[in-house]
């Protein structure tokens, strides 16, 4: 039989419910589970608070409700530790219904290492609004994302207007880390730039959300002299093209010249009229802040200059406390659509 083109066209709608449907019944049970594990630790928390329990009567918590439930994941000792330790750091319910649930178990535990509030908030925060996977948070985590945020030395204040001199400097982050490339220090710039064209989901990736690749070696020509930029972008946030020039050794002063004269370039002949003024990124091997400021000074074209890492240099401490992925998916259950199991549910 053939099928007409509305039937097509029916079925693809059913597709797409189906599809919906899922996502919302998963983010239902994974708010219920994050409830669950809260409501625990909570009970856990008071009893020990009012009993006097020591920390061995959670292997006999976790023992008993073994018995009681066979069939339900997620009641080992060790995540009932983490139930208690995360009730413990979130103490406010709404909070945790209403923020902590939208991100997975996984999640939450990856964060919960971090020590500092103020720094668990932002990672909870930035997860939620870029969708991170556990792998990715936990890549931001152990590369001190949070720590690398806003630390270029800019002029944005001084030519951008408010609010998006705010959101340039902090779309800006030094070092960048890019040992994805797995190169040594040794390196031109011509393949820095290839390797970076050859890895450019793991670059936009470290670049962070809203970059979008327009080309490398981008062609300019003015009054018959050809110009070529290193790395071009669009940030779809900022509404604005961000230049990305590559630099193997320390920053030195005529660089800012350059790119001042690529950013008049862009703005003249890309930029349209509902674009804000270029950005431009100078990432190099070494930068000291004081000549970089020097050099920025009286600059009239929004410029910032960075440092990257190719090699292992970035903080990796994290990473040893950090739970292993895969012993959480076999404890929890929660690999293969089983996240279900941990709640009760058949």
């Amino acid at each position: 039989m053939t099928l007409d083109k509305s039937y097509k066209n029916y079925i693809e709608v059913l597709k797409r419910e189906i599809v919906t449907a899922r996502i919302k019944a998963s983010l239902s049970v994974n708010k219920e589970l994050i409830i669950l594990y809260w409501k625990i630790g909570t009970h856990i928390l008071t009893m020990q608070e009012k009993e006097g329990w020591g920390a061995k009567v959670i292997e006999q918590v976790s023992g008993d409700l073994l018995r009681e439930f066979p069939e339900m994941r997620g009641l080992s000792s060790r995540n009932l530790k983490y139930m208690r330790a995360f009730s413990s750091r979130w103490q406010n319910f709404e909070f945790v219904q209403e923020v902590l649930a939208q991100i997975t178990w996984y999640h939450n535990i990856a964060i919960l290492e971090k020590s500092n509030e103020e720094e668990q908030l932002w990672y909870i925060t930035k997860t939620i609004e870029n969708g991170w996977s556990r792998n990715v948070l936990v890549h931001q985590i152990e590369s001190n994302l949070y720590g690398r945020q806003g630390n270029a030395v800019t002029n944005f204040k001084d030519t951008l207007p408010s609010p998006q001199s705010d959101l340039s400097h902090e779309l800006i982050k030094s070092p960048y880390n890019l040992e994805f490339l797995n190169i040594s220090e040794e390196i031109l710039e011509k393949d820095l730039e290839q390797a970076l064209i050859g890895n450019i989901r793991d670059f936009l990736l470290e670049l962070g959300k809203g970059f979008s690749f327009v080309g490398n070696q981008y062609h300019i020509e003015l009054e018959g002299e050809d110009y070529y930029i290193d790395l071009l972008f669009y940030h779809l946030k900022l509404r604005c093209y961000v230049i990305i020039e590559l630099k193997t050794g320390k920053f030195l002063p005529e660089h800012a010249g350059k790119m001042n004269f690529y950013l008049n370039l862009v703005d003249h002949q890309l930029r349209h009229t509902e674009d804000n003024p270029s950005i431009g990124i100078i990432l190099c091997k070494d930068k000291r802040n004081i000549t970089v400021k020097y050099s920025l000074d009286g600059l009239k074209r929004p410029l910032g200059v960075s440092e990257y890492k190719l090699n292992k240099e970035l903080e990796k401490k994290i990473k040893e406390s950090l739970p292993d992925e895969k012993e959480l998916k076999k404890e929890l259950g929660e690999e293969s659509g089983e996240l279900k199991k941990n709640i009760g549910f058949s």
